[in-house]
């Protein structure tokens, strides 16, 4: 039996523009074992044009990754996804640190947050893959704060370029469908704090 089979699996993607090529094929991984992938992404995914790509080119990979045609892009859309359709996890890859701080501190301003928030209440868990330039800075508190907190698991990261940018973490996004695996078990999949990269 596949890893995934019969999980219906939530998949935000937030505004880190320069690691979506990195995240956003982790979506068809997770098809592959199994699950059902639904994605969710912010307002800025949603219309943002970046040096990165276009937000038509991000929108057609994200429908491709996860088998998808219908992408949740509001928050009306996300609703449902608490009450009536609920999700066995909800997985953030890439979470930017505005994300972060916004999720730390109970704001609930976009379709990632709302699903992530709802899949909290029906005590399901968030894995969050974090990619922020602020994190060993006034995000660190934010981050150490959802540590800290119930049914969220963090996809290890590490500094991604620790001399141009010293307070920088990015999640090791090869990692997501194994944290998935250890958080629906209810455990953080360890170590937590590596090296970006694998040698």
């Amino acid at each position: 039996m596949l890893p995934f089979q019969q999980k219906k699996i939530g998949f935000g993607v937030t505004g880190s523009h320069c690691t979506l090529e990195e995240a956003i094929p982790y979506m068809k991984e997770l098809r592959e074992e199994g699950a059902d992938v639904f994605p969710f992404i912010t307002p800025t995914v949603l219309k943002t044009d970046s040096k990165f790509g276009a937000a038509e080119r991000w929108l057609n990979e994200i429908k491709q990754a996860s088998g998808k045609e219908e992408i949740i892009d509001s928050i009306v859309k996300a609703e449902p996804f608490g009450p009536s359709t609920p999700l066995d996890a909800m997985i953030v890859a890439p979470m930017t640190g505005n994300s972060i701080s916004k999720f730390a501190n109970a704001m609930t301003d976009s379709p990632v947050l709302m699903a992530a928030k709802a899949t909290l209440r029906n005590s399901c868990p968030v894995i969050l893959a974090i990619s922020t330039n602020d994190a060993l800075a006034l995000n660190g508190s934010n981050i150490m704060k959802l540590m800290n907190a119930k049914n969220i698991y963090f996809v290890p990261f590490g500094q991604d370029n620790p001399h141009k940018k010293p307070t920088s973490l990015v999640a090791r996004m090869e990692e997501i469908s194994a944290t998935l695996k250890e958080a629906l078990s209810g455990r953080q999949y360890q170590p937590v704090i590596v090296e970006k990269f694998n040698d």
